[in-house]
């Protein structure tokens, strides 16, 4: 049951009128001139206008990655982006894309994407997929797409050449014994294996035992035989094969023995001819077994330079411990829009260029860059609002009955679809029957409300007369309003149009034009609630924040959103070019609600069924309040 309240129109203040009965006051006699003061100088305003867009190439023009070109300008530039096939890419992997892929490109050259496929135990073909797939989702293309798998047997030769050349033994050590010879927990002094100097003939017998299935796990592997007495521990007998009872993917059961990331990584890399080895400065001890092993069994050694990893705080990024969110149901999946892997954020909607512009606006150097989840925010933002049309949304409607208007109103509104030209324009009906967002109407006024309140007047965009309301309508119930009464103010006679303080967005209500287009909006927060959510006290579960996800189930869209969808990707880019073609998804739907946030299409849309995920909200909208 609803009950209507009818408010009287606001008192007008009294004129002058009220004082004609006043005596007038004697003038006072006057007063010798003073120096007049100077006037004071108006302030220009400051027109709030975006950034011009930064150089996307800044971050292969200076820096470190200048200086990396310069030491070694070869002819033909070759790099590779390695990924291990055990997980999906998160947003720290991006840096590694942009910096390989992007510096291969800025220079002319090519750039393999080499799966790292030498651990079957942990390996699936689900992560080989989205790998590839997140890769030239991001705009690049491959020269060619290689496994290290494809150099097993190439390897394996490489491993007995060494054998002969007195460089490496096979060692039946445990684990805890090797880290021992290593110094220990308490760094004491290192010394050799007992296995070290055996003879080659035998290491090279025992090293074929262990590919014919003689040892299982940890009875055996080999080892490099390096300099103990280095102080880098990447010099301390790395381990070079060890034996996996696993199938490989790609090779069966033909291998009982696999390749470590030491033996293999700098190997495949001389082998694909890769002119810079970039990688992450976790790997910098490594650069000199990476040369010593390529000189050990004399063949083509890259040049491996490291760089610092990007970090997001905020958030968590390693494997096992998403798994674990997934898995007791606190996210959706591995791309649930709240998580930062790449296929979440591409879920989320967040275009592929503006994780590109990201990189790019950090630059690269040896520094680890921990960046909070803001920053990013901030970065995606500014893409967005160059790059994606406007339109209006309202998320938690209310109806504005505007009573003076006929039945059957209808009138066509021209609105832009943004401040360029070039993006075009489109009509929206406007009609009887508006919705607005709750937000927007106030049950009492105030002198700081510039919205919709009993009384008082508003702008719909670009309609053009306000509305002014004059009633409202509660549910007994829940005391919601669900309706409001209004009027459309049009001038009167010769009377000078008063423009409003404020616009707000609107939906009409018109069955001609399937309008307004309904759809559920899934506003995002960040997942975790402090910015080191590891650290967090009893663990990174009971950091979770309760409020990560609102959804509005009742949102309204106005109807250019078809054209937006007929005309995706917004914007267009390398990576999406075509959704027709299944260059992109749904995700790529994406546009601004204006004086709301940024939105994309999610995939659960099927339909006439809407569903819209928030990217990012309007850097307008924090502590907006009137």
């Amino acid at each position: 049951m609803e009950t209507q309240q009818t408010l009287p129109e606001r008192p007008k203040r009294a004129g002058n009128a009220d004082n004609a009965s006043k005596p007038k006051k004697q003038p006072k006699a006057s007063k010798p001139a003073k120096e007049p003061k100077p006037l004071p100088v108006k302030k220009e305003k400051v027109i709030n206008v975006p950034a011009a867009p930064m150089d996307p190439n800044s971050m292969f023009k200076e820096g470190f990655l200048k200086s990396v070109y310069h030491e070694n300008p070869a002819k033909k530039i070759v790099t590779r982006f390695p990924p291990e096939p055990n997980g999906y890419l998160h947003i720290g992997h991006s840096k590694a894309i942009a910096v390989n892929f992007g510096f291969a490109r800025y220079h002319g050259g090519v750039c393999y994407l080499r799966f790292d496929d030498t651990n079957p135990e942990a390996e699936e073909e689900i992560y080989f997929t989205s790998i590839q797939e997140t890769v030239e989702w991001l705009g690049f293309k491959p020269v060619g797409i290689t496994f290290s798998s494809d150099n097993f047997q190439k390897l394996y030769d490489l491993a007995e050449d060494l054998i002969k050349r007195d460089g490496a033994y096979v060692c039946h050590c445990t684990d805890t014994e090797v880290k021992l010879q290593r110094g220990g927990e308490a760094h004491g002094p290192r010394y050799a294996c007992p296995h070290r100097n055996r003879p080659t003939e035998e290491s090279l017998e025992e090293f074929r035992a262990m590919q014919a299935g003689k040892y299982k796990p940890k009875e055996a592997f080999l080892r490099m035989k390096q300099n103990l007495e280095d102080g880098n521990p990447q010099m301390w007998d790395l381990s070079a094969y060890r034996v996996l009872d696993k199938p490989h993917h790609r090779t069966g059961t033909k291998w009982k023995i696999y390749p470590t990331y030491d033996f293999t990584h700098c190997l495949c890399d001389s082998f694909e001819n890769i002119s810079h080895s970039l990688c992450t400065t976790e790997f910098q001890l490594s650069r000199v077994s990476y040369e010593w092993l390529c000189d050990a069994v004399e063949v083509y050694k890259p040049m491996q330079r490291e760089y610092g990893r990007l970090r997001v705080t905020g958030t968590i990024l390693s494997k096992r411990k998403i798994a674990k969110l997934v898995d007791d149901g606190i996210v959706r999946g591995w791309d649930d829009p709240r998580l930062f892997t790449l296929v979440a954020l591409r879920r989320r909607g967040v275009p592929p260029g503006a994780i590109l512009s990201f990189i790019n606006e950090l630059g690269v150097s040896t520094a680890l860059t921990n960046i909070q989840i803001v920053r990013f925010d901030q970065s995606v933002r500014r893409y967005l609002e160059q790059t994606v049309p406007r339109l209006m949304l309202v998320l938690d409607p209310i109806t504005v009955i505007i009573d003076d208007l006929p039945d059957d109103y209808i009138e066509e509104i021209e609105l832009p679809f943004g401040k360029d030209p070039a993006i075009g324009s489109h009509t929206v009906p406007f009609t009887k029957t508006v919705y607005i967002d709750r937000s927007d109407f106030r049950e009492i006024d105030s002198n700081d409300y510039f919205r919709l309140a009993p009384g008082k007047s508003v702008g719909l965009m670009k309609v053009p007369f306000p509305i002014k309301a004059t009633a409202f309508e509660k549910d007994e119930n829940t005391g919601s309003i669900t309706t409001v009464h209004a009027t459309y103010e049009r001038p009167t006679d010769d009377a000078p149009f008063k423009k409003p303080k404020t616009y707000i967005q609107w939906v009409a209500s018109s069955a001609a034009h399937c309008s307004p287009v309904r759809a559920e909006v899934r506003a995002f927060n960040p997942l975790f609630k402090s910015e080191d959510p590891e650290a967090a006290e009893g663990g990174f579960l009971r950091d979770i924040n309760p409020a990560s996800e609102e959804i509005y189930p009742n949102a309204m869209i106005e109807t250019g959103f078809h054209e937006i969808r007929r005309r995706a990707p917004w914007p267009e880019e390398e990576g999406e070019k075509n959704v027709n073609s299944g260059d992109a998804g749904l995700e790529s739907v994406r546009f601004q609600g204006m004086r709301v946030a940024y939105f994309a299409m999610d995939k659960d849309s099927l339909g006439d069924k809407v569903v819209l995920n928030r990217i990012v909200s309007l850097k307008e909208d924090s502590g907006k309040g009137a």
